[in-house]
């Protein structure tokens, strides 16, 4: 590794270093404002990230963590397809997980930067997209293989020197239930990366494609430098853990019952690296919760990067990762081989293997680490024809829940944890877009699990279905068996649970996975899973346990039974009454 520029205009490295990660930034504001499907333009179901000319991340916008492992494998897969064959104004897609991608609805929009000729690097936009086919709308269907999943794509060259493949273009809106809007989000994803394009060009034109590129390879450097460092000052040694999966959506027996499935981690610390292995994890499942090796990558590299670096100073590039080795048995549950289903694993497994990590860190880093956030995200799609408009639409929504307890301070409640940052989609874009009603969307008492620090509560929310409005739904959740795991003495947060009433009274728990009927007029009742607690109840502050009890986050049930407060309401009254 060289600190040429480093060394020689420290000044020029830090303009260029944030210049990367702006343009990044600026391709996720481009997105936003031009998409058309609320979990864009809303929720924020994207990443954003400029790459090498080799494929290499050189730097991610404040995205998802979620892609941080993969996203280097679909450009060097395009890399990989096309070699040389690569010029100005040529744009590429890709979704397909056995070439980088982490499942077919997060589409991959890959465009190369010039200047003068002479190619810079890519820009990717990674985007959630709604529906890509399948039998179920919203393609979360609880599948066998990955034919099943709806339309996949390997690399392949969606404008040529400037020119749009229309014939492509139409291909890929024929597999899909809302081809305008999926146009539309599309288009989004070309301007964005267009943008990213030029800013990179003008950076070359103002300093030098040698400086761009010289950079881009620093700065890479850079983060393995603090990487290791921070490595190399925290203790050496191993940790392991296991945890259940609640299933893989595929009933097992005549009963319909989901078989568990288990995920086996043991994590060694050396110096300056860090080795992950899954060995004794099962085998590949039948439904689609097997994980791509880079997915499952992806959720260790984000509890890492959170244990080692809690202050967010190490900039997240494909350099940061070359310390840390991942390794898991071909054909297992988190290195799947083709052809099978992943559509539920990008983010259920690499939220599991998050978790995980911290699990296996705790016995040898135990200040750097925090308990089991929702552990999910909480995939619930409806689909249908909207009888305001006569038109077909697809909802996609992913529900928040608890962030783990930290070693000091407690969890949040109802927001995106682990591997996630989605944002909340607002109720009202919510019922103006989708023939539905949210009647509830509240924080869940007594979910956040008790501890010195009290995890963070998941939510209640509740959608009605509005009359003539009758809909395909489809539920991905994990941690409906599994609760949220506390650490050092936490207790456990609340599992999932989701209801289905039916307009004729009728009420059904909903399994963990897979596609059901919704008639008009129904009603869909979810409590998210909250989140675990850290360190002993016991410990507790009692100020803090008012504060709950006020806020109503636990119950007095709870202040008794795991806080082992005799008279809470006593103790709200004499807070209250020293309250300023």
């Amino acid at each position: 590794m060289q600190d040429g520029l480093l060394k020689a205009d420290p000044a020029l490295f830090e303009i260029l270093k944030n210049s990367f990660y702006k343009i990044a930034e600026e391709m996720r504001v481009v997105l936003a404002k031009t998409a058309y499907s609320p979990i864009l333009k809303s929720a924020g179901d994207y990443s954003c990230g400029v790459f090498d000319g080799k494929g290499c991340m050189v730097a991610q916008g404040p995205d998802l963590p979620i892609h941080l492992g993969s996203m280097p494998d679909a450009v060097a897969a395009v890399v990989a397809a096309f070699g040389r064959d690569v010029h100005e104004g040529d744009v590429f897609i890709h979704n397909d997980p056995y070439f980088g991608g982490s499942h077919l609805p997060d589409v991959n929009v890959v465009r190369p930067a010039f200047h003068a000729g002479r190619l810079l690097g890519y820009a990717c936009l990674r985007a959630h997209w709604p529906d890509v086919g399948s039998a179920t709308p919203g393609s979360y269907g609880a599948v066998t293989e990955i034919y099943g999943e709806g339309l996949r794509l390997p690399p392949l060259r969606l404008v040529s020197r400037g020119t749009l493949n229309v014939e492509l273009e139409k291909v890929i809106l024929a597999n899909v239930r809302t081809p305008d809007e999926r146009k539309g989000d599309l288009g989004a994803q070309l301007a964005a990366t267009l943008r990213a394009a030029e800013r990179l060009a003008e950076l070359a034109r103002r300093y030098g494609s040698d400086t761009i590129l010289g950079a881009m390879a620093e700065v890479m450097d850079y983060s393995e430098r603090l990487m290791r460092a921070s490595l190399a000052s925290l203790p050496d040694g191993e940790g392991s853990f296991e945890d259940f999966c609640d299933g893989d959506g595929i009933p097992d027996d005549a009963h319909g019952r989901d078989a568990q499935f288990w995920i086996r981690m043991r994590v060694t610390k050396t110096g300056d690296r860090v080795s992950v292995n899954f060995a004794g994890s099962d085998r590949a499942v039948k439904g689609p919760i097997n994980a791509p090796l880079s997915v499952t990558a992806s959720g260790v590299f984000c509890a890492l990067k959170t244990a080692v670096d809690p202050n967010s100073l190490i900039p997240p590039n494909s350099g940061c990762w070359r310390p840390i080795e991942v390794t898991a048995e071909k054909g297992s549950v988190v290195n799947a081989e083709f052809p099978s289903p992943v559509v539920y694993a990008n983010h259920e497994i690499s939220h599991r293997v998050a978790d995980m990590a911290m699990g296996a860190l705790a016995s040898i880093w135990p200040q750097q680490v925090m308990a089991c956030s929702q552990g999910t995200s909480a995939v619930f799609t409806l689909g249908g024809v909207d009888p305001r408009s006569g038109r077909r639409y697809v909802s996609y929504e992913t529900i928040k829940g608890g962030y783990g307890a930290r070693p000091n301070k407690d969890g949040i409640n109802v927001v995106a944890s682990g591997i996630s940052n989605t944002m909340n989609t607002p109720v009202e874009v919510l019922e103006l877009a989708f023939p539905v009603r949210v009647e509830c969307y509240a924080i869940n008492p007594d979910s956040g699990g008790a501890g010195q620090y009290r995890g963070g509560c998941g939510a209640h929310r509740v959608w009605r279905l509005l009359d003539g409005a009758d809909a395909v739904g489809s539920l991905c959740m994990e941690r409906m068996t599994s609760a949220p795991f506390g650490l050092l003495g936490g207790k456990a947060g609340a599992a999932a649970v989701v209801t289905l009433t039916t307009p004729d009274g009728a009420s059904r728990r909903l399994p963990s996975k897979g596609a059901f009927m919704v008639p008009a007029g129904s009603v869909i009742d979810m409590v998210t899973p909250g989140s675990g607690g850290f360190g002993a109840p016991t410990r507790r502050d009692l100020a803090a346990i008012a504060r709950d009890l006020i806020d109503r986050y636990i119950s007095e049930r709870s202040a008794r039974e795991d806080y082992g407060v005799a008279d809470p309401a006593a103790l709200c009254a004499a807070t209250k009454q020293d309250s300023p």
